[in-house]
């Protein structure tokens, strides 16, 4: 059954809450972690991805205020003094690095300048120079995830195109590459949670949502920011079809997946929902994939919808996930409000705004 067609006015009211509920979001669990990333006013990986997704709607609407907000973010965490440089920590660069094109301000290229050149040359790597998940709290030697793609290497193929440094866009590519290789479930065409070189094997063998999710979301911003290889991209893009392929049949009947997506026990996931809604329907619009999996993309933006309260908050988002050894893991990590939440659902609504002009639903 097809979903009843929303109005542009209700989606551009819910992207006002989802904004402010996002740059007001409280901490309502107990952190692990050694900076919180529930906060918004904290520099890690958590607040990046909010970042990128208001960056993203300013672009999109000419919003000032937004921009504003974002360079008192940034001028507010570079006086307080930055962390120090690993994956996560690289995820808010990839919005300051657009908005030193908006402001010119030479701090913003020195700073992105300093943290591509270490991402590009001193990162450490694992065996075939994959980009090892060093985290605040962990080396995680020998260890590849699929979240880094989104949490880095945006970025450095970002800048390699900001500062014509060809060698950071082939190093981007050569990490997609090297994160396929190795993630890829190829019974499914869907991605482990993560490999080590250390253990050989993928962990729990976990196809979870949101990690899933980083990599769909990713690439299709990852296409508008390089221009590939016609090789390379058309590999990429089949990778992504037959993502969107069995995600396609392992949608629930309400339009949400799972955080195990494969799993039915496994408690529905907004956060994935929602980066996957974006994902496939920037897809189908782009012409990445087929019009037939937007009817996926809308079922799931309704199921997400469903999901917001009245104050803009996003509910069933399971928290900050750390590579698990059992599927269990998964299934009891808790879910509150996250700025990711809000960031996947706010670039799927905004999205959404692209495809009132198309006439195949109703």
């Amino acid at each position: 059954m097809k979903a009843i067609r929303l109005q542009r006015e209700q989606i551009e009211t819910l992207i006002g809450k989802v904004i402010t509920g996002m740059q007001n979001l409280t901490i309502s669990i107990e952190e692990d972690t050694p900076v919180s990333i529930i906060n918004m006013n904290k520099w890690d990986w958590s607040q990046g991805v909010g970042l990128f997704s208001l960056y993203l709607y300013y672009k999109e609407t000419g919003n000032r205020g937004v921009l504003r907000y974002l360079t008192e973010w940034f001028d507010n965490r570079i006086r307080e003094g930055l962390p120090a440089k690993n994956v996560n920590t690289m995820c808010p660069l990839l919005t300051l690095s657009y908005l030193y094109e908006e402001t010119n301000n030479p701090l913003y290229l020195e700073i992105c300048e300093e943290w591509a050149s270490y991402a590009a040359d001193e990162m450490p790597r694992t065996p075939e120079f994959g980009i090892t998940h060093v985290t605040l709290d962990s080396a995680n030697e020998g260890e590849l995830r699929d979240d880094t793609l989104y949490m880095t290497v945006l970025f450095m193929g970002r800048m390699g195109v900001l500062l014509r440094k060809d060698f950071y866009v082939q190093e981007s590519m050569r990490q997609f590459l090297v994160h396929l290789k190795y993630l890829t479930d190829t019974e499914t065409g869907l991605f482990f949670h993560g490999w080590s070189f250390v253990r050989k094997d993928n962990y729990a063998r976990a196809l979870w949502g949101r990690g899933n999710a980083w990599y769909m979301a990713g690439l299709v911003d990852y296409l508008d920011i390089i221009e590939l290889p016609l090789g390379i991209e058309l590999f990429l893009i089949s990778s992504l079809e037959q993502q969107a392929r069995k995600l396609s049949e392992l949608q629930t009947e309400n339009g949400m997946w799972r955080t195990l997506l494969d799993d039915p026990e496994a408690y529905e996931e907004t956060s994935a929902t929602a980066g996957f809604a974006y994902g496939i329907l920037k897809a189908v619009r782009k012409g990445y994939i087929s019009e037939t999996y937007r009817e996926a993309g809308i079922q799931a933006l309704h199921a997400v919808i469903r999901h917001i309260d009245d104050q803009g908050i996003v509910h069933g988002v399971s928290y900050g996930t750390r590579m698990g050894l059992t599927r269990q893991f998964y299934k009891e990590i808790p879910q509150c409000p996250m700025p990711y939440g809000q960031s996947m659902t706010l670039l799927m609504l905004v999205e959404y705004l692209h495809h009132f002009d198309d006439d195949c639903y109703s």
